[in-house]
């Protein structure tokens, strides 16, 4: 098998980077287990906050493990978006993303960053991923259930912060931004889905927000173990279609 672990993290947008979300839910499955819950590391609480799942994260990609996190948000925008602000890579979107929704600030909510924000999408625009699914929103898709836009915009400068950090360079993937093949001694951090892998799994008594993040973590690991994975991080597309999702991004699955 590839990979030491196999995280998954369902993701939410809702309230500010401190408060406790019960949406936030964080899963991990190792080569000889299934996925098991991660509480967070403060004593007596029983929600994560987005800053600590970003401080976890951080602390397994400094282990000498290799792990794979799927996280349940989008990481980047349509490629309509990019060229109307003229960004040509993915590390130019997120810093000027950052400096537009600056949505890990301390106290700052999605909603208050994006009124009269100019660097709003639209609601139709699809990256190209979304648009080979059946079911995958728009990351401008505010409002509306099984949205992913809040999500999205509060979880991108988390991507950035993990990305600035200098030793990260040469031990963590980026997929596919930094290319569609993974190395073998590289952890890996990917945008996941639930849509695409949860049904295949008996719920056994979890919460919609736990079965999802469980759901990542053991898909995962079902695919390494199988030796399918490293099909699902080199989709099926054309030269053209490989430079749009090097800046727009993938969902791991969508084949």
């Amino acid at each position: 098998m590839k990979f030491d672990n196999y995280i998954g993290i369902d993701y939410s947008g809702a309230k500010t980077v401190e408060s406790r979300l019960k949406g936030l839910q964080v899963y991990e499955a190792t080569q000889d287990e299934q996925p098991a819950k991660i509480t967070t590391p403060a004593q007596g609480v029983k929600n994560w906050s987005r800053f600590e799942v970003a401080q976890y994260c951080k602390n397994v990609l400094e282990s000498d493990e290799i792990s794979i996190i799927g996280i349940d948000h989008g990481f980047s925008f349509p490629i309509d978006y990019m060229k109307r602000y003229g960004i040509n890579s993915w590390d130019d979107f997120l810093l000027d993303f950052v400096r537009h929704w600056p949505t890990a600030e301390p106290l700052t909510r999605v909603d208050s960053v994006r009124n009269n924000n100019p660097r709003i999408g639209e609601a139709k625009e699809l990256r190209l991923c979304e648009e080979w699914t059946a079911t995958a929103k728009s990351v401008f898709m505010f409002d509306v259930q099984g949205s992913v836009a809040k999500s999205t915009h509060s979880g991108l400068p988390w991507l950035l912060w993990l990305r600035e950090i200098p030793t990260f360079r040469e031990r963590v993937h980026f997929w596919p931004f930094d290319g569609f093949d993974v190395p073998d001694d590289k952890s890996v951090i990917v945008e996941a889905y639930p849509a695409l892998y949860k049904r295949r799994f008996c719920k056994q008594g979890r919460n919609p927000d736990e079965h999802d993040a469980w759901s990542i973590s053991a898909w995962l690991k079902e695919a390494d173990r199988r030796e399918i994975l490293d099909r699902y991080l080199n989709p099926p597309l054309m030269l053209d279609e490989l430079k749009k999702a090097k800046l727009e991004g993938w969902i791991l699955g969508v084949c």
